[in-house]
């Protein structure tokens, strides 16, 4: 009877230590963890002029559409400032048109006195043969020659006069400085007239919404969030001592406590090149007398084969639990 015994705990005993081979021998070849979490990409809704919301078409946990309109703002004021930067520029052209038939006076006017500067010198050299030759008396050459140095500084006016003028006109009209500026002061008020209404950027679920219509939003102001639908993966905290196998490409499932009868596939996407403890806000101090030895975990990143749709009635949750396990057979194919 104590042989039996004996030969029933030894039977036991070498169980148990088989059993505890073939799983750390399973643990080896598919690492796991139950340190991790499923994650999406999160938008934060933001809008970019500030008033009131007159309509707020969305509520918590409703499905968009990339381009839906969200919700509207209040766009007195902005269609205002529209107005307002219409109006300038309406103006800013008009000058340029008066600058415009500003310059054909002064080119005409230069034009005119021109010609007859021309006259009052052909005038003038005539005369001067004819004091040369004793015909005429020298009051009257004096009075030629003074009539012709009024016309010379005539001309002389109307060019820098012609010259203001063309500064003034600054060119064409699409290159004239003024009407340039008063153009896009025009359009900075059309783009932030545009965005009194804040439109979805992506696919995906309405989340952390307490807004409601009358509130008084500003600028940059986080409104909610909306959880992207189309890209998911798991960020699984695995222990540095399974990291020797993990390598990038290989085959991942993973169990959803959510959903028990659940289980998804994926594709390691990346390693964390970093513990979570050394981006921490106080990471760990070990250069002192009381360090203890603590196995680090490392971010795995598992790419999701998973695409939801509105329709379905189980979704994941970003943040929601799950255990990953990593299918690393291909190391020891490649070794054989």
């Amino acid at each position: 009877m104590k042989w039996a015994k004996l030969g029933l705990l030894s039977i036991c005993l070498i169980g148990i230590i088989v059993g505890l081979g073939l799983w750390w021998q399973h643990q080896k070849v598919y690492p796991s963890t139950d340190d991790a979490y499923v994650q999406a990409n999160i938008l934060t809704v933001s809008p970019q002029v500030t008033g009131r919301v007159t309509e707020l078409n969305v509520t918590e946990n409703d499905f968009v559409k990339a381009g839906d309109i969200l919700l509207k703002i209040d766009d007195s004021d902005l269609q205002s400032a529209v107005d307002e930067a219409t109006s300038e520029l309406e103006k800013t052209i008009q000058k340029h048109m008066m600058a415009g038939s500003d310059v054909s006076k002064a080119i005409a006017n230069l034009n005119a006195v021109q010609a007859t500067l021309g006259d009052a010198e052909l005038e003038f050299e005539r005369q001067q043969t004819l004091y040369e030759r004793r015909i005429i008396p020298k009051s009257t050459l004096d009075k030629t020659r003074a009539n012709l140095d009024k016309l010379k500084a005539d001309r002389d006016s109307a060019r820098a006069a012609l010259n203001t003028a063309q500064t003034q006109l600054g060119g064409e009209t699409d290159h004239d400085p003024a009407v340039r500026a008063a153009r896009a002061a025009l359009k900075r008020a059309q783009i932030a007239l545009s965005y009194a209404v804040v439109y979805a950027p992506a696919d995906g679920w309405i989340a952390n919404l307490s807004l409601r219509p009358g509130d008084v939003i500003t600028t940059g102001q986080s409104l909610f969030s909306i959880v992207e639908k189309n890209d998911w993966w798991v960020t699984a905290n695995f222990k540095e001592t399974a990291l020797s196998r993990i390598r990038q490409g290989q085959p991942a499932s993973i169990s959803v406590d959510m959903y028990p009868d659940m289980t998804l596939t994926g594709t390691v996407a990346s390693l964390g090149m970093g513990s979570g403890a050394i981006f921490s806000l106080l990471p760990p101090e070990n250069a002192t007398g009381n360090w203890v030895h603590v196995t680090q975990r490392f971010p795995v990143r598992i790419h999701l084969d998973y695409q939801p749709s509105p329709e379905q009635e189980q979704h994941l949750r970003a943040g929601s639990s799950v255990t990953a396990t990593v299918d690393t057979t291909d190391l020891d194919t490649a070794n054989d």
